[in-house]
């Protein structure tokens, strides 16, 4: 059957390695695979984690044919890390239809009733294969009950059974579960092998493709090699047949040009607002997102910040020598402090843009708060004046920029004042900051719906209801580390942990309740009026005496 009449194939599928040797930026994961086959040292059951797109499905079925190739003359009698590919179980495997290698999505088959197919079927010896393998994808999907009910057959399986799990959450899986498992944590791959990796599918192809353009996607595929393939089909399909080159590329993603990020970031730290908002402007307008433009501006503050540590970075030859020269101007010119700051808001305001109603708007006043910002003295240049007698002086506005005929405000409002550093030494402290910091709805999600499990300093153990959104750990762990200053960690558990904050609280008003209709005084008032009730009791001062207020 030809090309044609068997349809087209998409990349991502068409060039999906058959082999541990084809997988891409995973050498560590494929010389110690390798290296286990040959000295038959293969274990029971490995957990693949990462993020999407890396190859965990991929290298799960590249197990399952190595453990039960037959060799192209159907006289391997052993497992071997690279399948021929061409014997019956390669190609049944292939094509997703032998009998001993079954798959489970376990994010739509998340029961124990499912587990005790597996548990059940791993008895009987296998039907065609050399081994069963069971591989489960998204395997942190399982509920706690159908974990329970994999513990004995993971812990000791029959000699015939192999598991393979992938998930992109492992630490969602229980550690009694992980313990059991040998695990590879396949790594993002880095945009310099995916971006020759890029270049060689393009070639396979016979489509002509810019080096600066499969950088470009190398870059938006954030590690993830069926991302990428995915963005280099489309990229070719819009050239049309002709060469993809870096401009479409551009248009594609929705990115701005690299040398504008420049411009405008320049301009905002510099001060030149009018300039900044024209220069928004024209890459809004040639259809660039709002908050793509602040993600490049956000990496390339990063990137200066690394050069300013560690200047020898500059000298990286994947990137263009004018950026690495541009950038190394703009780098001795910052201060480490500004280029903090500058990270900040623009972290700030990326999530702002993103939820806001007019993210071109939202993305402006970034600008205007970034550029009154890096026209306040540093904290030490403060200090000198206030020393030398002068004070501390107001902060020079930003140039002032002509109101728009139309799109989004520019007003430009006074300089905003660097919050102070919180401290939280307690989970009530921690919950406390959300309110105080005007985060209503985490705060809550603190108080209603987690339980503490554990807290100290830098980290918070904590177990969710059901009704909590599933990024909750890692929105708390932002803030706070925002908030601080200090790197913090908040995990999800599975014990049963402390009651609520809420509940807390009202445990603590009925005792205090309790506590002040047994005091004499109280007593007497509530018989002078007959059908008063304790509303609440507040707190005294450092002696810890409480009034009662009533109804």
């Amino acid at each position: 059957m030809s090309d044609r009449q068997q349809g087209y194939r998409v990349l991502a599928r068409k060039y999906r390695p058959a082999r541990l040797a084809d997988l891409v930026g995973q050498d560590v994961l494929v010389r110690t695979l390798t290296n286990a086959f040959a000295a038959d040292r293969l274990a029971h059951a490995w957990l693949l984690t990462g993020v999407r797109g890396v190859g965990k499905t991929t290298t799960a079925r590249i197990l399952a044919r190595a453990l039960n190739c037959a060799g192209e003359d159907g006289a391997r009698d052993a497992p071997a890390a690279e399948p021929c590919g061409r014997c019956e179980h390669c190609a049944a495997i292939a094509a997703d239809r032998h009998v001993d290698v079954l798959e489970l999505d376990a994010a739509s088959r998340t029961g124990v009733d499912d587990v005790r197919e597996i548990i059940e079927s791993a008895r009987y010896a296998p039907a065609r294969g050399r081994f069963k393998v069971y591989i489960v994808d998204e395997v942190h999907m399982l509920s706690t009950a159908a974990f329970n009910a994999l513990l004995k057959t993971l812990e000791e399986p029959p000699a015939h059974v192999k598991f393979v799990f992938a998930t992109t959450e492992a630490r969602k899986i229980p550690v009694t579960v992980l313990s059991r498992c040998q695990r590879f944590d396949l790594r993002r791959v880095d945009a310099g092998t995916l971006a020759g990796y890029l270049a060689q599918i393009a070639e396979r192809e016979g489509a002509e493709a810019e080096a600066d353009a499969l950088a470009l996607v190398a870059r938006a595929a954030d590690g993830s090699v069926r991302d990428a393939l995915s963005l280099l089909d489309r990229a070719i399909g819009d050239a049309g047949g002709g060469a993809v080159a870096e401009a479409a590329v551009r248009d594609m993603l929705g990115l701005a040009d690299r040398e504008r990020v420049f411009d405008l970031l320049e301009s905002v730290l510099d001060g030149s607002l009018p300039r900044a908002l024209d220069l928004f402007d024209s890459q809004y307008a040639a259809g660039a997102d709002p908050a793509i433009v602040l993600e490049d501006m956000l990496a390339l503050s990063h990137w200066l910040t690394r050069i300013k540590v560690a200047p020898e970075l500059a000298a990286d030859p994947g990137v263009p020598e004018a950026e690495r020269v541009r950038a190394r101007g703009m780098a001795e010119k910052l201060a480490v402090p500004e280029l903090a700051l500058c990270w900040q808001i623009l972290l700030k305001g990326l999530a702002e843009t993103h939820m806001a109603p007019a993210p071109a708007q939202a993305a402006e006043m970034v600008l205007v708060r970034l550029a009154h910002a890096a026209a306040l003295p540093s904290p030490a240049e403060l200090a000198r004046r206030i020393e030398g007698g002068e004070g501390a002086p107001a902060a020079p506005a930003p140039a002032a920029a002509p109101m728009p005929a139309s799109g989004g405000a520019r007003a430009a409002g006074a300089a905003p004042k660097a919050a102070p550093k919180a401290a939280a030494r307690s989970f009530a402290e921690a919950a406390q900051l959300f309110a105080d910091r005007r985060e209503a709805v985490l705060h809550d999600h603190l108080v209603n719906d987690v339980h503490l499990v554990r807290f100290e300093p830098g980290r918070i153990e904590l177990r969710a209801e059901p009704g909590a959104p599933s990024d909750l750990a890692a929105r708390i762990a932002r803030c706070l580390e925002s908030w601080t200053g200090e790197h913090w960690t908040v995990v999800l558990s599975d014990r049963r942990g402390e009651a609520t904050l809420k509940a807390q609280d009202e445990t603590r008003a009925a005792t205090d309740a309790e506590a002040a209709a047994r005091d004499p005084l109280v007593g007497r008032i509530l018989e002078a009026f007959p059908g008063a009730t304790i509303d609440r009791v507040r707190r005294g001062g450092a002696d810890g005496a409480a009034g009662a207020e009533g109804a």
